[in-house]
């Protein structure tokens, strides 16, 4: 689920690594650029037409949606109160909610989700390109449940 982002590039790449990872829907919050989008097209490389997508003009609709269906919501967001991807005991389905670029993950949608994850942040900087964030979280997660020991 992505909250406002305003890159057609970085939600076109989010598309594509949605692909790759096997996520089965992109839901475009806010204004998030949304298929058919020509620059979003740029960088999805066709993945745009092979992920299921579809566009919901509030966030905290969709969260609410989803959960209804029984499936735990997580923000992927810098707050005191993450807990680090590798530690949290996701169970699935799952959606995960990835935040606009300046503003992050709106506090609203962030108090109805179910948990709050991030990446550790050893840097000056207190946050990574949402399309990278959004690489190594579902990269973390598949390699925990999907690849990980025993499978």
């Amino acid at each position: 689920m992505l909250d406002r982002l305003r890159s057609a590039f970085n939600t076109g790449n989010i598309f594509r690594l949605a692909d790759a990872a096997g996520v089965k829907e992109v839901v475009c919050c806010g204004y998030t650029p949304a298929p058919p989008h020509p620059r979003l097209e740029k960088t999805a490389k066709g993945a745009d037409k092979l992920v299921k997508s579809r566009s919901v003009s509030d966030t905290l609709k969709a969260v609410r949606e989803l959960k209804k269906e029984g499936m735990l919501v997580v923000a992927v967001e810098v707050s005191e109160h993450a807990e680090y991807v590798w530690d949290y005991p996701f169970r699935f389905p799952l959606a995960l909610v990835l935040g606009n670029e300046a503003l992050g993950v709106d506090p609203r949608v962030l108090a109805e989700c179910d948990g709050v994850v991030s990446l550790p942040m050893a840097g000056a900087k207190t946050s990574v390109n949402v399309g990278n964030c959004a690489a190594a979280v579902l990269y973390a997660i598949l390699g925990k449940y999907q690849y990980g020991a025993g499978k």
